[in-house]
């Protein structure tokens, strides 16, 4: 008699600590945590009604995504976003999003349009979410397509460790009503140019995207030049 096969997971169930990081993490992202506020075990034991060890390593895994950081003699505080951050965040993902949006329209397929596109309308509902968590996830889902449409797996695990503060700067620009053009117009641009299979279309529409944000940010921030 043949041996019935294992079902497989497709998703594996969250864990509690899985639950606890994205609670927290969507906390500080959304502002319910404001940037060197103190993060204080107890209130937040009994406010997610988790034990001291979970908060504990919560904390040291925000830690590692540069949303938490330790201060001696203080403890952990949300970690402020700095100008000289912003840049270099900014940097990273034009260097590794033009990249990925290239090499996915050079790469483009039936399947992977068709996944794309329902990449963009979810995304696009999300924009009516009154939980701007979803919206988030959405995003990180319709770039996660892009890079895997372009076989770039090292440069999207480079992204998602930077994810905590990537999802700070867009809560802060997607607040600003000073932008030339809305994320939804500018991400409608970046599906059209990559579906199209036009490589410089493509990277035209991710660098005038993150020139918007980028503009946004730095009035938002003030550009060290800017500061008393």
């Amino acid at each position: 008699m043949t041996k019935p096969s294992l079902t497989k997971i497709e998703q594996p169930p969250a864990t509690l600590r899985d639950i606890v990081q994205d609670r927290m993490r969507e906390a500080i992202i959304e502002g319910h945590f404001k940037p060197g506020e103190r993060l204080v075990e107890r209130p937040l034991c009994d406010q997610l009604g988790v034990s001291r060890t979970v908060i504990r390593e919560t904390i040291r895994y925000l830690e590692a995504e540069g949303l938490v950081e330790i201060l001696p003699g203080k403890g952990p505080i949300v970690a402020r976003m700095s100008w000289e951050d912003a840049q270099q965040i900014y940097d990273i993902r034009r260097m590794l999003e033009t990249a990925a949006a290239v090499t996915c329209a050079r790469n483009m397929t039936p399947d992977l349009a068709a996944r794309l596109t329902a990449a963009l309308e979810a995304l696009n509902h999300s924009y009516n979410n009154v939980q701007p968590g979803g919206l988030f996830k959405a995003t990180a889902c319709f770039y996660s397509i892009i890079f895997e449409g372009a076989g770039h797996n090292i440069a999207w695990d480079i992204v998602q460790r930077l994810n905590g503060r990537i999802s700070r700067l867009r809560a802060m620009t997607l607040s600003s009503d000073d932008r030339s053009r809305s994320g939804q117009s500018h991400m409608k641009a970046i599906h059209d140019a990559i579906q199209s299979g036009k490589t410089d279309a493509a990277r035209a529409a991710v660098n005038a995207h993150l020139d918007d944000v980028y503009a946004v940010a730095e009035r938002l921030l003030g550009a060290p030049s800017d500061r008393p």
